[in-house]
């Protein structure tokens, strides 16, 4: 991760250069007073920069953070967004690991429904988030709970999918060895197959947690949100303020980033053999 992050530093200013260069010739060309001499000077200078300089990037931190209480502050609406992803999440775990469940337990009822649920996948989120959200609406279903389900939408299959490739990981001898005990179907559920599922689970949390997150998101932007970092893309792109999006896209990653880091951290509790191993 180092090796990457310092590599990404010192790329960053030729690319930054790279991608400025010709906007700010173009303006130069075209008459526009930049307050720099020329093209390579102006690079660091633009007002909407297709990559901003490091020095823009810090002042368009400093003055989407401060003061970080502010409904209008990218800190506040960072955890607005964080919230309505865990509750997704959360939604999301208990319908795929019931989703998984079945399909175990089931071969008729994975047939049946494992096509459809690989199609619910393939319907466009930008399309899908404004219907759902007038739909709850009429039922009252209003704040955190629309944008919570429009993400536990995108995050529920792969941990279907993850979770029921775990409860099928344990192999004939342990599954055998357990008949001989007379185990009953919930007890080599409970001994066996849950526990042999955990590292399945948690992998296909992470892949769910950065779902849930784009879909909260998408969910901002696509209805009407007084609050979120979706909320504050979409405004800023109406202002073509591209200083403050790359800050909101970054304080994205950054939350996406700690969301896996709290899934990795519960593995580590939840599965301390597998860290032995």
């Amino acid at each position: 991760m180092l090796t990457v992050a310092v590599l990404a530093a010192l790329l960053y200013l030729p690319l930054m250069v790279w991608a400025n260069y010709g906007p700010a010739a173009r303006s130069l060309a075209s008459g526009a007073d930049l307050g720099c001499p020329t093209a390579l000077a102006c690079t660091t200078q633009l007002r909407n920069p297709v990559l901003p300089s490091p020095g823009q990037l810090v002042s368009g931190f400093r003055a989407l953070s401060l003061p970080p209480t502010s409904p209008l502050s990218a800190p506040y609406n960072a955890l607005v967004t964080g919230g309505e992803t865990l509750l997704g999440l959360a939604l999301a775990v208990l319908v795929g690991l019931g989703l998984a469940v079945l399909l175990v337990a089931s071969r008729s009822f994975e047939r049946a429904t494992l096509p459809w649920l690989v199609a619910s996948q393939t319907v466009p989120i930008v399309a899908i988030a404004p219907m759902l959200a007038v739909l709850l609406g009429q039922y009252g279903v209003q704040g955190f709970l629309p944008k919570a389900i429009i993400a536990a939408f995108i995050a529920f299959f792969p941990i279907a999918v993850g979770m029921s490739r775990g409860l099928r990981s344990p192999d004939a001898l342990q599954l055998d060895l357990l008949a001989t005990y007379s185990a009953s179907p919930g007890q080599t559920f409970r001994l066996l197959r849950f526990p042999a599922s955990l590292p399945y689970l948690f992998t296909a949390l992470k892949v769910a947690a950065t779902a849930a997150l784009v879909g909260s998101i998408v969910a901002e932007i696509s209805t009407i949100s007084f609050s979120g970092l979706g909320k504050m893309l979409a405004e800023n792109s109406r202002a073509s303020d591209t200083i403050a999006l790359w800050v909101i896209m970054v304080y994205g990653a950054l939350l996406g980033v700690a969301l896996v880091g709290l899934i990795g951290l519960a593995e580590r509790i939840l599965t301390p053999w597998k860290a032995r191993a």
